[in-house]
């Protein structure tokens, strides 16, 4: 439970600190000022964007907000892609794209769990799943079939005035 609560805490301070990272990796791995560009313009954007939209939506469903925990499937995704972007923040001249590519894929995964749990627990509760019968729709019941029926009949008793 510490770990999912831990993750719960670390998404919103996460949408700063890891584009932040992409920069600061950046400028101590020594790569070139097109790689510069790229990260400024695309990848901090897409980084800051995609991690409050993903946080947007973790928070959104009513489990993740009472118990201020992640559920598991978003402490999987979660890792999965944030050590993926700071694998790709530290630019490995032959790893780089691999990791772009995947720290994209697993953005995108993280996006349709969301989502899915999201929906899952947002699903419509039927109303009309108790059976009823005549009884209970034309309101003849008398106050003894209610008795039976395990129905209690509270009335109200005229004010008496002092």
């Amino acid at each position: 439970m510490w770990l999912r609560r831990a993750l719960f805490s670390w998404l919103l301070p996460a949408a700063l600190v890891l584009p932040l990272w992409l920069v600061v990796g950046w400028a101590v791995s020594g790569a070139s000022g097109w790689v510069f560009l790229w990260v400024l313009f695309i990848a901090v954007p897409a980084v800051l964007v995609g991690q409050l939209v993903a946080t947007l939506l973790v928070r959104a469903r009513g489990t993740v907000r009472h118990s201020r925990a992640l559920s598991w499937w978003d402490v999987l995704v979660f890792a999965v892609w944030h050590a993926l972007i700071i694998a790709t923040g530290f630019y490995p001249a032959g790893a780089f794209w691999p990791l772009l590519f995947a720290a994209t894929a697993a953005f995108l995964g993280v996006f349709w769990v969301s989502l899915w749990q999201l929906f899952r627990e947002a699903r419509p509760v039927s109303l009309f799943r108790m059976p009823m019968d005549s009884t209970f729709l034309d309101g003849a019941r008398t106050h003894r079939e209610a008795q039976q029926a395990g129905v209690f009949v509270v009335e109200e008793a005229p004010r008496r005035d002092r």
